[in-house]
């Protein structure tokens, strides 16, 4: 929770954490990014609280932490304005660069873990879910070695030709 007026106005065009009652209130993933950066120093009473101790706090309320700092550090490195995801298993909404504050998000991502199983019918259920809203879907996997590497997913329809599926099963 942020409460100086002249931090919240920088975060906030920056796209960081959400208003409420004249304060800014970052996200464990925001947090995390700000500490690694050295952007923002955290205090629980008078002791400091450095990176390594607050993943291990944030870690204990969602498992999926460092999946989302890993992505959104790397998207935050690559100059993109980054917001919580709202539903349809999407972790982030993505602005593209230059556009946040004048446009919705482009991008709806998804986080994976490198041999992380996702059954295609979920996985197709939120495809369909964000395309209908006009957005683009992206799966980011983490490799083992922390590397996000992004997918980008199109709806593709396979229809069936049964006249040349009963034509090569003559004998």
């Amino acid at each position: 929770c942020i409460s100086n007026k002249e931090m919240i106005h920088e975060l906030q065009l920056k796209g960081y954490g959400d208003l409420e009652k004249e304060k800014l209130f970052l996200k464990s993933f925001e947090s995390l990014y700000l500490l690694y950066a050295e952007k923002l120093i955290l205090r629980k009473a008078k002791k400091q609280i450095n990176f390594d101790d607050l993943l291990a706090m944030c870690q204990k309320n969602d498992s999926e932490t460092l999946t989302k700092f890993l992505i959104y550090r790397d998207l935050k490195t690559r100059g993109y304005v980054i917001k919580d995801g709202f539903g349809f298993g999407s972790d982030f909404r993505v602005y593209e660069r230059g556009h946040f504050g004048e446009k919705g998000a482009k991008f709806l991502i998804f986080g994976l873990n490198e041999g992380q199983q996702e059954k295609m019918g979920a996985l197709q259920k939120k495809i369909d879910e964000i395309t209908r809203m006009g957005k683009e879907p992206i799966i980011a996997v983490i490799e083992r070695r922390g590397e996000v590497i992004y997918y980008k997913i199109n709806k593709m329809n396979f229809f069936e030709n049964k006249a040349r599926l009963e034509d090569s099963f003559e004998f």
